[in-house]
């Protein structure tokens, strides 16, 4: 990675950023602690860049057309967060292979 991809990658972060914190403060809210729970559980592609800003104009959209950020998403965020990543390969994955003794699969 060269320093020009860092440097672009920070600039599209930054961006990210502020259309979360432009969202409405429930939608915000919700959107924090989706972030965290997929940072913690997540997919092992998430750091390709589309999951977030995806949820971002998925957000957007809601709130745009007036609708209240549960409206969208359901009561149950971790179920929301985990529908989203059902066909991904986790974090988890990865270790219960590790653990399963079967490093071939852990490097997916």
């Amino acid at each position: 990675m060269s320093i020009q991809d860092i440097i672009e990658g920070k600039k599209q972060w930054r961006a990210h950023v502020a259309r979360v914190k432009a969202l409405p403060p429930d939608y915000r809210i919700v959107y924090q602690e989706m972030q965290r729970y997929l940072f913690k559980v997540g997919p092992t592609d998430l750091s390709d860049g589309r999951l977030l800003p995806g949820i971002v104009d998925f957000f957007e959209e809601g709130a745009a057309r007036g609708k209240g950020v549960l409206e969208l998403i359901g009561p149950d965020v971790a179920a929301f967060c985990d529908d989203l990543i059902k066909d991904s390969r986790t974090y988890a994955d990865v270790y219960q292979d590790s653990v399963n003794g079967d490093p071939g699969t852990a490097e997916r």
